[in-house]
């Protein structure tokens, strides 16, 4: 496992962040006074200050979580998968029991800029998913069982060391879906040690309504990655047909738990939903499905970052079979590949119209290079 001591402390010390700043004057009528004061958001998405979820919990709200998660393992139905297994005993579609399995726990900058800010993101990636991703972008991860196998004490004790060495802005817990249960019982666990940063749940989107309300209070900001709108797409590429539906309600629930992204003044996301769309080629329509998805039924507010970065991974590209000699002429076959239709980068054409559409639709806040100095607000 490459649990990076030396990444956490190089990046210990504290650096002044930066923050797009205007100022403006504000009347003071009832004393006839004029003033300055820096102005960094709407006043809407702008916290003074902000304390974590988990922090306000009582203590018999996390003692009945604590429960309800040592339930779920038991029986596991937390995702759309409903296996029912005892996890305790063996595991089911994710192939993980009752510890999650780490691959990597680190300061990330690989981040939209709200959430890596200076001291990058306390991301934490586990191994193995509840989707199958054709075309997963980190399959050496979600497609592998390495890693080390942590209690839910041992991983809250790595949120403490990433708080305490690294500095980070936040912990991101990158494909948690089928390890919620271990998840909550280790932000609990690190609520007792100390901990005191927002926690970013950053998903597939394939999650279930029962896990959702089991991270209710635990979570700051829902980070879900929207893929596909149609269900015989998701069947083919993310093996999951109901997919699509999933995603749809998860969204829902999350928004309704924290609202539309919020940053305190020095420009870090602290609360709210953040939603992601990687643009595939050729699936352009489904983007645009999806960004209207959005605007009408979660909010006009909601922050996205429509991505452009998919290139061919896992299982694209690969060969269906070896070169075969033609009979008669000696001329070679053509070689088959598999998912030849996503088998490309996408294009920028193919980012562009999903872009429009989200504009159509209604959103204007989108995760854009920042054009200044500080951070994309």
């Amino acid at each position: 496992m490459q649990f990076l001591h030396t990444a956490l402390k190089r990046f210990s010390p504290r650096r002044p962040t930066l923050a797009l700043t205007r100022r403006i004057h504000v009347q003071d009528r009832s004393r006839g006074h004029v003033h300055a004061r820096a102005l960094h958001l709407a006043p809407p998405f702008l916290l003074e200050d902000y304390t974590p979820r988990y922090q306000t919990l009582s203590s018999v709200d996390a003692a009945k979580k604590r429960s309800s998660a040592y339930a779920h393992l038991r029986n596991c139905n937390l995702c759309p998968r409903l296996c029912g297994v005892n996890r305790y005993e063996t595991t089911g579609m994710c192939l993980i029991g009752d510890k999650a399995k780490v691959n990597v726990i680190a300061p990330h900058f690989g981040e939209e800029p709200c959430v890596q800010g200076h001291t990058g993101s306390g991301a934490v990636f586990f191994s193995m998913c509840n989707l199958r991703c054709v075309f997963c972008q980190n399959h050496d991860i979600a497609h592998q069982r390495n890693g080390q196998d942590l209690t839910p004490e041992e991983l809250g004790d790595w949120y403490m060391k990433l708080q305490d060495v690294g500095n980070v802005h936040n912990i991101n817990l990158i494909t948690p879906e089928h390890v919620v249960p271990q998840v909550a019982l280790s932000i609990l666990h690190a609520r007792d040690q100390g901990l005191k940063l927002p926690i970013i749940y950053n998903t597939s989107a394939y999650d279930s309504l029962a896990s959702l309300e089991l991270l209710d209070g635990l979570v700051d900001i829902y980070l879900p990655d929207f893929k596909v709108w149609e269900p015989a797409t998701s069947k083919r590429l993310l093996k999951a047909d109901d997919y699509a539906a999933a995603a749809r309600e998860s969204i829902k629930a999350m928004h309704a738990q924290v609202g539309d992204l919020c940053f305190t003044g020095d420009g870090i996301a602290k609360k709210g939903l953040l939603v992601r769309h990687l643009v595939m080629p050729g699936y352009e329509a489904e983007g645009a499905e999806i960004m209207h998805f959005l605007a009408q039924e979660i909010s006009k507010d909601c922050f996205v970052n429509i991505m452009e970065q998919y290139h061919p991974d896992a299982h694209v590209g690969k060969p269906k079979r070896r070169n075969t000699k033609a009979s008669g002429n000696g001329e070679e076959r053509a070689e088959e590949r598999r998912y030849a239709e996503i088998n490309r980068p996408v294009s920028m054409d193919e980012v562009s119209a999903v872009r429009k559409a989200a504009e159509t639709a209604g959103l204007w806040r989108f995760c854009d290079p920042p054009k200044h100095d500080g951070f994309s607000l």
